[in-house]
């Protein structure tokens, strides 16, 4: 989850460090005109004795390692390795890996299409993107980079192997991958492309029913997803249902989370984060416009839905506006702050941590379906075979009835290749599809 702050905040910050350490007296004691300095201002004071450490540290590597080392790449890497301990999450952003990340958030930049962090030394998928050449070559969610082309990706920073990555639409890179579940690991060949990602897809997914699928929180999803529930809203008449579609969502921005979220709601908190500094504390609140018009809806979740993904399905889930379908998702319960500094360079830093109207902290537990679902795989055991009715039996008795009370056969009463279709290839959608159809009949039949 990012935020993004004007360079001051940053600045600020580092002047109020740096003055007081460099005033911080030789003996190490913590005094400040004879009295002793509070336990908030403690924290801002640099320990000598550790400086004095660092200090050698770098002066032994100047003269003693095998080949020269300028000043500006040991400075470099020290900021790497500070940022690298802390989290998965908080990194230091050079030039290159700054614009890259404003590209993503605007939804174009170039690639595989692959949303991914660093574990253990390697790098993991968190999500691939719909559409690109990730997902076209069957990369999935929980996937381990093992090799990026010949080159191993152990002892690699992500930036670099990110840029690894990168590189001219059309280009070859072959990534060995470790999957669960496989006894050797898959080398797959993926062909660079221009990744132009549409936040928002959305379709009818039978008359009253539709299907919205988010792929990622970029800047403009709030204004494209009330679009979507509009042009749902005139193409069906009356809209009886909606799947939102937050599966292999890798989250993105927090102020879209927010948006999202509040076109389905009218009242009540979303979002609040917590933090060590007074702007990090947090919250967000609905408003009582509601494009959704109060239509049932279900959420779909999986291991790939991270982060923004979770605030929307934690938010909905609190105030039981959805029914959260599919399977535990990621588990990133925190937000970065993007922290621009004065060399075309960022920091990318975890500042808070966010929680759902409830108070749950979703870091590193995950949203929990209502109803869990994995995705299988299914075959109609009917195909073929013959059925027999009771208007089969030789000697039944006709039909007879009130002709003016007609059955409402609903479409969904005899499976229809559509659906049987659905079944086969979405598991997950074809039983949220089923969810809304019984929770639609409920309704209709009350008073």
């Amino acid at each position: 989850m990012l935020l993004f702050v004007r360079p001051l905040i940053f600045a600020g910050i580092g002047t109020f460090i740096l003055s007081f350490a460099t005033a911080a007296p030789a003996d190490d004691k913590l005094v400040a005109n004879g009295e002793n300095i509070s336990a908030d201002l403690q924290e801002t004071l640099l320990p000598l004795e550790d400086l004095r450490t660092f200090t050698d540290i770098f002066d032994r590597i100047k003269k003693a390692y095998v080949e020269p080392v300028d000043d500006k790449t040991l400075l470099e890497n020290a900021i790497r390795g500070m940022l690298e301990g802390l989290d998965p999450h908080s990194v230091y952003l050079e030039k290159e890996a700054f614009d890259d990340l404003q590209e993503n958030t605007k939804g174009e930049f170039g690639g595989l299409g692959l949303e991914v962090e660093m574990e253990n030394g390697f790098v993991k998928v968190v999500s691939p993107i719909d559409d690109t050449p990730a997902i076209k070559a069957g990369i999935q969610s929980q996937d381990l980079i093992l090799k990026i082309d010949d080159a191993p990706v152990k002892g690699m920073t992500l930036q670099e192997a990110v840029g690894l990555m990168r590189g001219e639409p059309g280009t070859k890179i072959t990534l060995t991958i470790a999957r669960e579940g496989e006894t050797k690991p898959l080398v797959l060949t993926l062909t660079r492309d221009l990744i132009k990602v549409a936040s928002i897809k959305s379709r009818s997914l039978e008359e009253g029913f539709g299907y919205i699928r988010i792929t990622q929180f970029q800047v403009t999803t709030g204004d494209d997803l009330v679009k979507a529930i509009k042009k749902l809203h005139k193409e069906n008449s009356p809209l009886k249902g909606l799947v939102l579609d937050l599966r292999n969502n890798p989250g993105g921005v927090l102020n879209a989370a927010v948006e999202v979220s509040d076109a389905f709601l009218n009242d009540g908190l979303i979002v609040y984060t917590k933090g060590r500094l007074p702007n990090s504390e947090l919250r967000y609140s609905a408003t009582p416009d509601d494009p959704s018009q109060q239509v049932p809806l279900v959420v779909l979740i999986n291991g790939g839905s991270a982060s923004a993904s979770e605030i929307v399905a934690g938010a909905l889930q609190d105030h039981h506006r959805a029914v959260i379908m599919g399977t535990e998702s990621f588990g990133k319960g925190s937000v970065q702050t993007v922290l621009p500094l004065n060399n075309e360079r960022a920091l990318k830093l975890t500042t808070a941590r966010y929680y759902t109207p409830n108070g749950r902290s979703i870091q590193a537990e995950g949203i929990t379906p209502d109803i869990n679902i994995e995705n299988a795989k299914v075959t109609s055991l009917t195909t073929g075979s013959l059925r027999f009715k009771e208007a089969d039996l030789k000697g039944h008795l006709e039909h007879i009835g009130d002709e003016k009370i007609k059955p409402n056969k609903s479409s969904s009463a005899k499976p229809n290749g559509h659906e049987m279709d659905l079944a086969e290839t979405d598991f997950q959608l074809h039983e949220a599809l089923n969810l809304l159809k019984g929770i639609y009949i409920i309704q209709r039949a009350q008073p």
